[in-house]
């Protein structure tokens, strides 16, 4: 593998410069008026798996398209399924990002535009290492297929249904997914859980326009005051979820399992202090790592009602709305757990308003088999990419297709994270540590040479 390495350390400013072109294109599957730069942004990789070497093709589905690719010319060889997702977050707010969102900047290192850790920067050191190794070898030594989309950060609406009508295709040994984060700079991780997801909006309709609070409050019922009274009291003073039967499912963590999130080299102060908030918070009883990776949360995601303008407007409004989401654990469903809080948010509305609760996507939790010679060999290629060996950890975000690979195909996943923790996914001044980058696609070429072996 010496010569593969060197072949991919000498391409470092071609890897990037790749990087910074995909980067470019605003592809936000939220926004309906950027669904010509999603497609773009989808035949980029198709396009770069087929300069490649690849079998490579861009599939339509009833949203955005699915690129899928393939090399398996390894006969009797493991076949490897390699996810990730080429839409991005909404870039707002806009005033916040030091640089234009899709103008890529490198500052200290960093690459910082929207996509960049989350999943283009992240999916194309995958891609950048293995094409390295079939261009430098002119085959590879197991036999490799990608499925890459266009609505993950939509809830991969149109996924499932596209595993399912080409599930002979998609036909693998393992899946592989780099849509994580290490542990800490410095720090190496596999992710080994992650938290499932129910995301409900709720809204509250009070009188049928705005009113003048003056001539009309304490007559009628404002419906922002009923919301926050509702939201207010969905969480007690311990930081636990008051929602009845919440907690009946929920898998309680093992002394070992304590004792692993104990082990793991946590700066709880530098933690703290880089968020700028006054103390950590959250369910009493629980270590912050406990609370992060393995145990349920519920939080307001956004909220609007009233007069949000500059200055001052004495409004009684119409209607107040919220989006909210819950992050779930080993056993709970996300189908009960939907039910469970909307019935729940109902019975809490009072009848001088009315309430309307809407489901969007979900997700399964999901706990990976440490005892698993595909995690040896990619715990082994880590250590080669990175030069230190990984530890393994849980994550609190969501990651809905390794349930849907694990359900359809019957193939475990591995979550291998090349992102930091501080890479500001989802917000501004998303980022990707450039010699985090080189070293995933490094690891990408080394996990080939392990997984074969």
């Amino acid at each position: 593998m010496k010569d593969v390495i060197e072949q991919l350390a000498s391409g470092r400013q071609l890897h990037i410069d790749r990087l910074v072109e995909w980067l470019r294109i605003p592809s936000i599957s939220t926004d309906p008026q950027r669904n010509g730069d999603v497609r773009d942004a989808g035949e980029w990789i198709q396009q770069e798996l087929s300069r490649s070497g690849f079998a490579a093709r861009l599939d339509e589905t009833d949203g955005h398209p699915v690129c899928f690719a393939s090399w398996t010319g390894a006969e009797g060889a493991p076949t490897v399924l390699i996810y990730g997702h080429y839409d991005v977050q909404p870039p707002e707010p806009l005033e916040l990002w030091r640089h234009g969102a899709f103008e890529p900047t490198i500052e200290d290192g960093n690459l910082i535009a929207r996509g960049a850790t989350d999943d283009k920067g992240q999916v194309l050191a995958l891609v950048r290492g293995i094409c390295g190794v079939l261009q430098q070898r002119g085959s590879l030594p197991v036999n490799i297929k990608f499925l890459i989309e266009g609505e993950e950060e939509i809830g991969s609406p149109n996924l499932a249904p596209y595993i399912e009508a080409h599930k002979e295709e998609l036909t693998a040994d393992v899946a592989v997914i780099s849509d994580c984060s290490q542990f800490a700079p410095g720090i190496p991780a596999i992710t080994v859980a992650l938290k499932g997801l129910v995301y409900l909006e709720i809204f509250v309709q009070g009188p049928n326009r705005d009113l003048h609070s003056g001539s009309f409050g304490g007559a009628v019922e404002n419906p922002a005051n009923v919301l926050t009274r509702i939201l207010g009291s969905l969480r007690d003073e311990a930081g636990r979820i008051t929602i009845p039967g919440f907690y009946e499912n929920v898998r309680d963590l093992t002394p070992e399992e304590r004792a692993d999130f104990a082990s793991l080299p946590f700066d709880e102060d530098g933690f703290r202090d880089d968020l700028e908030v006054p103390q950590v918070h959250g369910e009493a009883g629980w270590t912050t790592l406990e609370r992060k990776g393995a145990r349920p949360t519920l939080d307001i995601n956004g909220l609007l009602s009233g007069w949000t303008g500059e200055g001052a407007k004495t409004v009684l409004p119409a209607h107040a709305s919220a989006k909210l989401s819950m992050r779930l654990v080993p056993d709970q469903d996300p189908d009960v757990i939907d039910t469970l809080v909307s019935d729940h948010l109902r019975s809490l509305c009072p009848p001088s308003c009315t309430i309307e609760v809407r489901s969007h996507h979900g997700a399964q939790p999901v706990l990976v088999e440490r005892d698993s010679h595909w995690l040896d060999a990619a715990a082994r290629a880590v250590e080669k990419g990175f030069g230190k060996a990984p530890v393994y950890i849980r994550e609190g975000g969501s990651i809905p297709v390794v349930s849907d690979l694990k359900r359809i195909l019957g193939i475990d996943t591995i979550l291998l994270g090349l992102g930091l923790p501080d890479d500001n996914a989802h917000s501004p001044n998303e980022k990707f540590h450039l010699p985090d980058y080189q070293r995933g696609i490094e690891t990408a070429a080394w996990f080939l040479d392990e997984i074969s072996s």
